[in-house]
This record gives structure tokens, sequence and C-alpha cells, in this order.
């Protein structure tokens, strides 16, 4: 059964990658019951992951927000588990000597949990001689345009890599993803002023901090290319309604290494920890902030050194000090909410989300988690009390089960809350 449905997989009218196969007998089913997280009459068989071969027709390098830098394989778009994939991350210099890719390369690809494209395997014996070995360094230092540096992460000796970095953190490259996250959807979500509207207004001179954005008026940009009288009116309108914004959405937008959308939550849930007044608008935040230590934000459960580091270096910077300063004066007002409400099935549990649900996107899964006191991490670990699998749950599914850690769908997670 399971070998015809590997074949019928790409007829059907949805996409599936798997099957589940039961005892078709409801009393045999009752009899047998659940174990902890699954039920006991039931069974899952993933499929293969799709595989197929294309080219490697160049390899270029993207600056994050932070500054790292991440080779991408630009690929002869070819279909995979039913869609085209033109480009595929190679990771770091250490994953394409792995691999030992060139450009102009034969490959192997498939998509990681039928979602992520990536390369496994380089087609050696399909090499014509015309194949051109990619140089990291030169290419990130063309990127950054100036000086780069080299982090070595993971444990010595194991998951051991190393990652470069624009040394300018204030490049013209760094700045442009700084800012396009600033505006994204899970920043301020600005919308109308994606990362080509960000590169325009750069360009022009216009913007050059996030502060710049709340400067902006429509006789700023209605001249722009891409930019019509409506449109200008639209934006304006745009940045207007974000200067309303949640305290943990403000400050990852700012873009601060190591501190992401976990870590804001747990700064904004323990800000007692860190001071005793109250933090009534950017002009407190600044001030308070800017004296926070680390050794405070390390009290702070799963806040670590490299990540607390990276915070009070932020603020104490007088750059970013006065651009806060500025945002303060033009209006932009942050929201500190004081969470009153205590799930007990859930305050203090850590929890995984892996998969698609239903009838929520994964950010309000996590939301109504954050509210009833739970915790989200990214990992599974031995210390991870939930995992909530939907469709299409990758390899975190296969680890909770390893560990014995509690799996639960959509319905119960709802239940719990």
């Amino acid at each position: 059964m399971y070998k015809s449905w590997v074949d019928k997989r790409n007829k059907q009218e949805y996409a599936i990658d798997g099957i589940v196969i039961k005892i078709n007998d409801i009393n045999i089913q009752n009899a047998l019951g659940y174990t902890g997280k699954s039920p006991r009459f039931a069974i899952a068989y993933k499929f293969p992951a799709e595989k197929t071969t294309t080219v490697v027709e160049d390899i270029r390098v993207q600056v994050g927000r932070t500054g790292v830098l991440t080779p991408v394989a630009h690929l002869r778009p070819v279909s995979v588990a039913g869609t085209t994939v033109s480009r595929a991350t190679l990771h770091n210099a250490d994953e394409i000597a792995r691999l030992g890719v060139k450009i102009g390369d034969t490959v192997v690809v498939q998509k990681a949990g039928d979602i992520i494209p990536e390369i496994i395997e380089v087609l050696i014996n399909m090499r014509t001689g015309d194949e051109r070995e990619f140089d990291m360094v030169s290419a990130c230092r063309e990127v950054c345009g100036g000086p780069i540096i080299k982090d070595i992460i993971g444990v010595k000796g194991e998951d051991e890599s190393a990652a470069y970095y624009c040394k300018d953190k204030n490049s013209f490259a760094i700045q442009k993803e700084r800012l396009s996250h600033f505006v994204s959807k899970k920043g301020l979500n600005i919308e109308g002023c994606g990362e080509k509207i960000i590169e325009q207004l750069m360009n022009e001179g216009i913007v050059s901090d996030a502060a710049d954005i709340f400067e902006l008026k429509v006789g700023d940009i209605d001249n722009l290319e891409r930019f019509a009288d409506k449109s200008a009116v639209n934006l304006i309108d745009a940045i207007a309604a974000a200067k309303k914004v949640k305290l943990e959405k403000f400050l990852f937008a700012l873009g601060i290494r190591y501190i992401g959308e976990e870590t804001t939550i747990l700064i904004v849930n323990n800000l007692d920890k860190i001071t005793k007044d109250k933090i009534n608008n950017l002009k407190d935040l600044k001030n308070i902030f800017a004296q926070v230590t680390v050794e405070q934000l390390e009290n702070i459960d799963g806040i670590g050194n490299r990540a607390a580091n990276s915070f009070v270096s932020w603020f104490s910077d007088a750059k970013n000090q006065k651009m806060l300063e500025r945002m303060y004066e033009l209006g932009v007002d942050i929201i500190v909410e004081e969470n009153t409400k205590v799930n007990e099935k859930i305050s203090g549990k850590t929890f995984v989300l892996t998969g698609t649900l239903p009838t929520m996107s994964r950010d309000e899964a996590k939301e109504l988690i954050r509210n009833a006191g739970g915790k989200i991490v990214s990992t599974v670990s031995k210390n991870t009390d939930y995992v909530v699998a939907g469709q299409k749950a990758g390899s975190k599914l296969k680890k909770a089960k390893q560990l014995g850690i509690k799996v639960i769908d959509e319905k119960q997670l709802q239940d719990l809350l």
C-alpha cells in the first residue's frame, strides 16, 4: 500500500507528504486506545523527499540584518515537490566545502520536509571542466563594500562552523537589510515599504536610519519611481499608523544581533528584573535600557551571554540613543502591556511549533501561548513540554517522538488555552 501511494502522491489534487495506516474497526480502535502522544491503532509513514537534478548557475552572497553573509545558490529553475525552485541556501563556507559545489555544477536538489530547498549532492561525473570555484571571501567583500570578519560558532570540534560578517556595521548593504527588517511584517509592518522602496529611498539620500522613516512626507516621495500621488499618501498613512507599536515588536524591529522574536518577549515579560521604574514612552526606554547590565539580562531565564552583551552594547551606543530620541520627538509611541492572564496549564511551559496548523498561523498560535504565560522555543530538547504539530511537520516532530515529548495538535492546544 505504501509503495503504491508513493507512485500516486503527485497525481492527487492536493499535496501529501505521507500516509496514515489505521485499523479499520472502531471497537478494536477503542480497545487499543492511545499512548501519551499518539493512537495505538494508527501509524504514519512519510514519503521520501522528492529529488531532482539541476544546474548551479551562480552563487551569490546575501546580507542579513545583523551583517551575516550567507551564500545562496541560484539554480536553473526546476520543479520539486509541486513548486518551482530557483534558489537554495548554502548556509556558509563550510557547507560549500563539504558539498564541494562549484558554479556550473549539476546537483541533486530536494525539499527538506517538503518545504525548504537544499542541495544534497554534487554529480561530479557530470562536470565538463567549465565549472568555477566560488570565492566566499571575495564575494563577501564585494557585497559588503568593505572589510569582513570571520566568526566561529558552534561546539569546537563538533558542530563548529565559520560565519562571515560585514565589519562596517553601517555599510549600505547592512543598513538596507536593517531598515527592510524594521518595516517588515514582523517588525513595524509598514505596508507599501518593502526592500525595493527602502533601497530607493537610501539611494536618493532621503533615508539613512530608522528615525528618518518617520520624517517622510508626501512631497519627499511622490516624484520617485514606483510612486504615484495615491501610493505616496498610502505610505505616509501606513507610517503614521506604525508610530503606535508594542514594545516587543519595536525591540525586534531594531534588528539587534542575537535579539530575536522570543528574546524580546522574554525581556518585556521580565522588565521587573531590569528596572523598578515604569516605561511610559520611548524616552523612558532609552534612558532605562542605557543603564541595563549584562548581569541583569542573564538573570532572565533563556537569555545568554551573547544576547545580553549585544543588547547592552546597542543601547549604550550614542548613535542609537540619538536615533531613539528622534523617534520619540517624531511621535513614536511604544505600548507596554501588563500580562494579567495566567493559565496554570500553560504558564511556564515550553512549546515548539512545527508544520502548518489548520485554522491559525504559527504567529497567532505563538501569541496565544505567550499571552497565557507559555514560552516558545525553536528547537526540541528534553526540556520541551509540548510540541504543537500541524501538517507537513518535519524533523522537530521526529525528534519529539524520539525524546518522548508530548505532541499535540491545534485542537488540543486550544483545549489547553
